[in-house]
């Protein structure tokens, strides 16, 4: 499984941004 900072740098977005959608969810 891909980590938080992974996530975020494929998706060009900061890992706060993924944490939040993650979060809200």
């Amino acid at each position: 499984m891909a980590t938080m900072k992974d996530v975020a740098r494929m998706a060009g977005v900061s890992t706060s941004t993924v944490s939040h959608v993650i979060n809200n969810d």
